[in-house]
Formats: C-alpha cells, sequence, structure tokens
C-alpha cells in the first residue's frame, strides 16, 4: 500500500475507535436505545434525499439495517451502560467473524478450514476467562451484559450473511438506507423500555459533550469511516486492508483507560490478547502458512 494509504488506514481506525469512547460519553446524558435512535436517525438524514436506494428489494435492505445497526449497535449501547467497559466492548464484538463463519457454514455451505476452527477455539478460550470473571469484583460485569455483547456480536456475523446476498451495492447507501428502517423500531423500544418521560428529560439536559458524541457517531463514526473505508477496498484487496481493523479494540482498550479510567486489568488483556489471537488465526493461518511454504521451497 502506498504511504498516504496506509495513512488513510490508520484513521479509519482511529475514528472507529473514537466510536467506542462516543458512545461511553454519550450514555452520560442518553439512555442507550435513545441514543442509538439518534445516532441512526441522524445517519439515515438527509442522506437518504441523497443518495440512491440500493438496488435491491426493500426487505433485503430493511433486514440488513435491522441487524447491522438496530440489534448491533442498540445491544451495543445496552451493554456498555449495563456495565462492559468499552475496550472490552471493541473487543468482544470480533467474536462477529466467528458468528459469520458458523453461518456461512450451515446456510451458505462453506466448509471452515482448520484455521478457523483453530482460531475460534483460540478466541473462545478468551470468552472464557471474561466467563470466568463476570460479577466478579475485580472489573467483572453482568451475565446480561456479556449476553447482550455476543448478541450483537451475533447480529453482526448475521447482517455478513445478509450482505452476501446483496451483491454490489453502493455502501453509503446501503448504510443511510439501512439506518432509515433501524431507527423505527429502536425509537419504539426506547419508548417502551425507557419511558417518553425519560427520553423527554434527557434531551431537555444534553450537554455540549452529548450532542458532540451523538453528531460524531453519525457522521464521522459512521458515514466518514466506512467512506474512507469503501475508498480503500476499491484501491486494494480486502485481504490487504482488513488486517488493520484488528488494531481497533487494541487502540480502543488503550484510549478507554486514558479517556474513561477503564482498569488495565491482567485478565481483561489476557483476553483480550486470546480473542484477537483467534481472529489472527482464523483470518490469516493459512496465508501466512502458505507464504512460508513458498519461502521454503525457494529457498530449497
Amino acid at each position: 500500500m502506498r504511504v498516504q494509504h496506509v495513512g488513510l488506514a490508520l484513521l479509519i481506525v482511529v475514528l472507529w475507535m473514537l466510536s467506542f469512547l462516543a458512545v461511553k460519553l454519550g450514555l452520560r446524558d442518553m439512555p442507550p436505545l435513545a441514543l442509538s435512535t439518534v445516532r441512526l436517525l441522524l445517519t439515515s438524514l438527509p442522506w437518504i434525499l441523497i443518495l440512491p436506494r440500493p438496488s435491491v428489494s426493500l426487505y433485503k435492505v430493511a433486514l440488513y439495517g435491522i441487524l447491522m445497526f438496530a440489534m448491533q449497535l442498540g445491544l451495543l449501547a445496552v451493554a456498555i451502560h449495563q456495565g462492559v467497559p468499552a475496550g472490552m466492548a471493541a473487543v468482544l464484538l470480533q467474536v462477529h467473524v466467528f458468528v459469520t463463519a458458523a453461518l456461512a457454514a450451515v446456510f451458505l455451505r462453506e466448509r471452515p478450514s482448520r484455521w478457523q476452527i483453530l482460531g475460534s477455539l483460540i478466541s473462545f478460550s478468551g470468552l472464557g476467562l471474561v466467563a470466568m470473571h463476570v460479577g466478579s469484583a475485580a472489573g467483572g460485569f453482568s451475565v446480561l451484559s456479556l449476553l447482550l455483547m455476543l448478541l450483537a456480536a451475533s447480529a453482526w456475523g448475521t447482517a455478513n450473511i445478509v450482505s452476501k446476498h446483496l451483491g454490489p451495492v453502493n455502501l453509503l447507501a446501503l448504510i443511510a438506507w439501512g439506518s432509515l428502517f433501524a431507527w423505527p423500531p429502536l425509537l419504539l423500544a426506547s419508548l417502551v423500555l425507557e419511558g417518553p418521560e425519560l427520553v423527554v428529560h434527557s434531551f431537555r439536559n444534553l450537554s455540549g459533550v452529548g450532542v458532540s458524541s451523538m453528531f460524531y457517531m453519525a457522521y464521522f463514526g459512521t458515514f466518514l469511516a466506512y467512506a474512507l473505508w469503501s475508498k480503500l477496498l476499491q484501491l486494494y484487496p480486502a485481504t490487504q486492508v482488513a488486517p488493520f481493523t484488528l488494531l481497533v479494540p487494541v487502540l480502543t482498550i488503550l484510549s478507554s483507560a486514558v479517556v474513561l479510567d477503564e482498569p488495565l486489568l491482567p485478565w481483561k488483556l489476557a483476553a483480550a490478547a486470546l480473542v484477537l489471537a483467534g481472529v489472527l488465526v482464523a483470518t490469516f493461518g493459512a496465508r501466512i502458512t502458505s507464504y512460508f511454504r513458498r519461502s521454503s521451497a525457494s529457498t530449497g
């Protein structure tokens, strides 16, 4: 990759990392479902008036939007509100890689490779370490919040399978129109579960940080980041660009410790290392092995 494009990829990583911090900061002013509703409302408007509707059925766009945005982002916000640190949330979302592989094996008849199986075992050992500390005094969080994070990752993985059936579409248009179908059910859930009184009170008492967080999540963490990401995918193979996303949970853990005072407990670092190591093995194990085989063959 050219130097300027590497810099662009690192900028995207920073934008996505800051999104996790923005969720945490936004939750200081608003309940999670209401916050997610506003985020997706801003993501859909006014862009649906500018970007043409993706050239697929509205049903598929709606399904993608509900899974990728309403469920993933809504559950993520609720889990963070329930006590999951922003850094650990970024790590746990990486489980979507294995959910995608499992669903592809069931519905698309894609046989998982040995590297995907090995990677899943490594990552799930990290999840086991997290489960061991659920509810503990040493920085653990509740079983419910852990399940919410795993459901968020599962929604992301399921959305990936749906996207395989969409074919080539304008990514930004898909984000805008998918968000249009995502925020109404979140609004309804917010009014029922959080109550109109709390929602109205939150809006009346929004701080500058809260407003900035909502606009950042919608326009920078979602639209700008995905626009730049789609540009890189046009210029380079996905296998060359994808490794940069693994920097997101690493930087989120470090930045949340500085900005949000989230403790860097040894068990959290070990769990994060196991989850990310598993993702690396599952994603790049075959290519790394092939590279070393070619190298040894050429030197032999």
